[in-house]
């Protein structure tokens, strides 16, 4: 297998458990009385740790070499707790009042929104092609969420606002620890990121209070996924996909993820999933397509940690 078939089938694969772990996820909240506060925090404290103790082994330096200047453990502390709790919550947030499917879709208008960021920073108009992007994103989110009517929503209000603040808080996720992974690499600011948003989230909703939540073998099994398979396997995948890939080239590819929490909500959940929300998520996705080659063109480099949703979106 040549270098590009195993990086495609990286991100493909990173893509798909990002798509499921959400899927899973909908399932625990629908089925099981778990709520995303709880998942999310153990989510991110047992990846952080496996995270860190990879890192210990894989890194030249030290994990604890980031903490040495307050700058980094500051900028570090911010990410831990704005970005990484914010991208995390508010997508299982999401997922909790609503689905998987729309709450990956909406989540997807990031890079929209690190779009507009650029082009307000750099005080421009938008070019043609970035304008087409943002009607077809807005006109995603209008099909999306009302499946083709003005009469009402087709999701809850909730869903839709936790869903948009998910965009939000992956387009901080991307943009901000750039300086950080530069130094010290993904896996130990990651790994920290999510220790310390995991230990914060704890403060207000512990770990092992666990009242209502029905266990069985098979919900182990499906919060091992979310864990494994939805964080630490997609991460590891992801970005080690970027040895063989372009940046342009994984961020189309991961595109995948809505397709498979959509498959997969419809088919195993019964999620209904009509031809103007399929028409919406597909806007939605052609706008990701748009945004990807324009960003290596203009030297609009984003962060490797755009899909740990932790997942994905990943993640």
């Amino acid at each position: 297998m040549s270098n590009r078939a195993k990086g495609y089938l990286m991100v493909i694969f990173a893509a798909i458990f990002w798509g499921l772990s959400g899927t899973v996820a909908q399932f625990l909240f629908q089925h099981k009385g778990f709520d995303a506060a709880w998942l999310v925090t153990m989510r991110l404290i047992i990846a952080g740790i496996i995270l860190l103790v990879f890192a210990s082994h894989d890194s030249t330096q030290s994990i604890f070499t980031i903490w040495r200047s307050p700058r980094n453990g500051y900028s570090l502390l911010v990410f831990g707790i704005m970005g990484m709790v914010g991208v995390q919550y508010t997508y299982f947030a999401s997922i909790q009042e609503g689905n998987a499917a729309v709450a990956t879709l909406l989540q997807y208008l990031a890079p929209m929104i690190i779009m507009l960021y650029v082009i307000s920073v750099a005080r421009k108009l938008p070019s043609i092609i970035e304008a087409i992007a943002l009607l077809l994103a807005l006109t995603g989110i209008f099909l999306l969420v009302t499946n083709g009517t003005i009469q009402g929503l087709s999701v809850s209000k909730a869903a839709l606002i936790w869903g948009i603040l998910s965009a939000v808080a992956l387009a901080f996720y991307t943009l901000y620890p750039a300086r950080l992974l530069a130094q010290f690499g993904s896996a130990t600011v990651i790994g920290w990121a999510m220790l310390i948003g995991g230990i914060v989230l704890s403060v207000f909703r512990a770990p092992w209070e666990m009242e209502g939540q029905v266990w069985s073998f098979s919900v182990l099994l499906c919060v091992a996924f979310i864990i494994f398979f939805g964080t630490l396997l997609a991460f590891y995948l992801y970005l080690d996909s970027l040895r063989y890939l372009r940046a342009t080239e994984t961020s189309m590819l991961a595109t995948a993820e809505p397709l498979a929490a959509v498959i997969a909500s419809v088919i195993w959940l019964q999620t209904s999933f009509g031809f103007y929300e399929m028409l919406g998520g597909l806007c939605i996705m052609t706008t990701v397509i748009i945004l990807a080659i324009p960003q290596e063109k203009k030297n609009i480099e984003l962060s490797p940690s755009l899909k740990q949703k932790s997942d994905p979106h990943s993640l």
